[in-house]
């Protein structure tokens, strides 16, 4: 079963969505997902929801807070080790794809791929906390962002005044 509960933001409304143990989802507003149906999901206010809210408030407020709830981000292995990356891209930083297709081959022992990357990140279903704005363009420029370019300038400028 599906849980689903919707909260307001800085950016605007923003879906989350639950396995009922793990969060499986973070949607800005008009964000399109095959992973998202908001229709079909049950509003339901878990303590998981309650938790994440609160990681945003704090977030939002220019914290960098340790994750201290599950996620459960479903994707093909190559998308998983890509979201795993970007756990790993420490607050207020940014890498280039290129960086992150770099380090995928020297683990998967194939050739780097950074349009690759680009569609794992534009399929990342839990936005800002597997943290995909911290992506940019191998020559530092601002690229693509699901949740829009104005979302992804926000967070970016977020986190770099509060370092």
């Amino acid at each position: 079963m599906k849980y689903r509960k919707d909260i307001n933001s800085p950016l605007g409304f923003i879906t989350l969505t639950s396995d009922g143990v793990s969060l499986t989802g973070l949607y800005f507003e008009k964000q399109k997902s095959k992973n998202l149906d908001r229709k079909k999901e049950i509003c339901h206010n878990l303590i998981l929801f309650d938790q994440v809210e609160d990681w945003l408030k704090k977030y939002f407020q220019g914290n960098n807070c340790p994750i201290s709830f599950s996620i459960n981000a479903q994707g093909t292995q190559f998308q998983q080790l890509v979201w795993q990356k970007l756990l790993e891209i420490p607050y207020g930083k940014t890498v280039s794809y290129d960086d992150i297709a770099k380090e995928v081959a020297q683990i998967t022992g194939k050739k780097k791929c950074p349009q690759a990357i680009g569609q794992a990140l534009k399929r990342n279903p839990i936005g800002i906390i597997i943290p995909c704005h911290r992506v940019i363009g191998k020559q530092g420029d601002l690229t693509g962002y699901a949740g829009g370019m104005d979302k992804k300038i926000f967070l970016l400028q977020l986190e770099q005044s509060n370092l």
